[in-house]
């Protein structure tokens, strides 16, 4: 399945790179054609999210109200998700596709020229071949990566072969090599400046979506409106209210916990991802992670609760 979308993904990268001449420019400007096709997901993702939010009460008086009754509870919040023309799985679609876009691109990145430019698997393990007895590098790994980086010297021993000439890709960008990798290159400080940049970006885009998750929290811890709608449902002690509302606090003191936690994650699993693969894979990373702060800013601003 993800050899299937890479090969899609690959089509589009090099329709672009023909352009453009160019594979850093491109790579940015695939990102965005990318992040242009999942703008109707990314709406509708946060669409749910604030329907979500607001729902949120309701599924609380409905808990405390079948709290002995389990099969009447999850039949009333089904019921309600009907009412409300939401499904409660919507979200999963939009994790499933993030992960199979993730896993593709990352099989496109490191494989160029099978997903880009189409090159057949012979005639690149031929190429490795002539590489090995060489005795240039060619590693596991990213042995198309290594292709790429001895092109000249695969253009001048095959220079009656046509297809040698795909192998050439400028990956040269803003002065640096996209074809390198961190780890393979440590004295090389050039190679730290894009993942460093989406390290950044990762924590920027972490303490957003942190932020945005916390500015509704007023609205629903403490609402007055919930200890009314208790007392509509018959909760006859006084205290339930409070304990509604204490609730509500300790359910939102594990969410920050959590943003916490995943604030500090998600970087170092960035650090560990970007220090092996190639650079092309950190700038997709950087500009998809732009790409996003910038959107969940202005969907913000323009999606309103209905």
């Amino acid at each position: 399945m993800f050899q299937f979308f890479a090969n899609i993904f690959g089509y589009v990268l090099n329709f672009i790179y023909n352009l453009v001449q160019n594979y850093g420019l491109a790579m940015i400007l695939f990102t965005l054609v990318i992040k242009l096709l999942m703008l109707p997901l990314s709406i509708k993702q946060q669409k749910t999210m604030k329907k979500s939010a607001k729902l949120n009460q309701k599924m609380q008086v409905l808990q405390f109200k079948y709290k002995n009754d389990p099969e009447k509870l999850n039949q009333e919040m089904m019921k309600m998700y009907k009412e409300e023309n939401m499904n409660p799985f919507s979200g999963c679609l939009g994790t499933i596709l993030q992960f199979i876009l993730l896993i593709s691109i990352f099989y496109m990145v490191r494989c160029p020229l099978t997903y880009m430019k189409k090159l057949d698997t012979n005639k690149i393990s031929n190429y490795e071949v002539q590489l090995q007895e060489a005795q240039k590098t060619v590693s596991a790994a990213y042995p198309e990566i290594d292709l790429i980086r001895e092109s000249d010297f695969l253009k001048e021993i095959n220079s009656d072969d046509e297809q040698v000439k795909d192998v050439d890709l400028n990956m040269n960008f803003l002065g640096l090599d996209l074809s390198k990798i961190p780890q393979q290159n440590l004295g090389d400080w050039t190679v730290y400046i894009i993942p460093i940049l989406y390290i950044i970006s990762t924590f920027v885009s972490m303490k957003i979506t942190t932020s945005l998750q916390q500015k509704d929290k007023k609205d629903k811890i403490g609402d007055k409106n919930i200890g009314k709608t208790i007392e509509n449902v018959d909760i006859n002690n006084e205290n339930k209210e409070t304990s509604m509302v204490k609730k509500e606090e300790e359910e939102y003191d594990v969410m920050e916990q959590t943003n916490k936690m995943m604030s500090w994650m998600m970087p170092i699993m960035s650090v560990s991802i970007s220090l092996v693969a190639p650079l092309g894979l950190a700038l997709y990373w950087l500009v998809n992670n732009i790409a996003m702060i910038g959107e969940r800013l202005v969907l913000n601003k323009i999606i309103k609760d209905d």
